[in-house]
């Protein structure tokens, strides 16, 4: 199973996104560091979950974290966030 099909399961599992987009930016990061040639180890996650109300941005991305832990071991080198609850405002 594809990576980022991966990253969409665990998420919309574990977190019940209103909103989630996953953008694959290997393709930026080809020959570098944490290429590992699969073209699938860099990503940009936005997501908007209620889960996510109340808590504070940093708490946000350990949730993001969590949900994605096997997938950070595994293959992901770098994963940015963009994770809001309903109605905040965009960053």
């Amino acid at each position: 199973m594809k990576l980022e099909t991966r990253i969409r399961e665990k998420l919309m599992h574990q977190l019940a996104p209103e909103a989630l987009e996953i953008v694959n930016d290997s393709h930026r990061h080809a020959g570098h560091a944490g290429d590992n040639g699969s073209g699938e180890s860099h990503f940009t996650v936005g997501i908007v979950s209620a889960a996510f109300a109340g808590k504070s941005s940093v708490e946000r991305h350990r949730m993001v974290n969590a949900a994605l832990a096997d997938e950070l071991r595994d293959g992901i080198h770098a994963l940015a966030i963009k994770a809001r609850a309903p109605g905040d405002a965009k960053a």
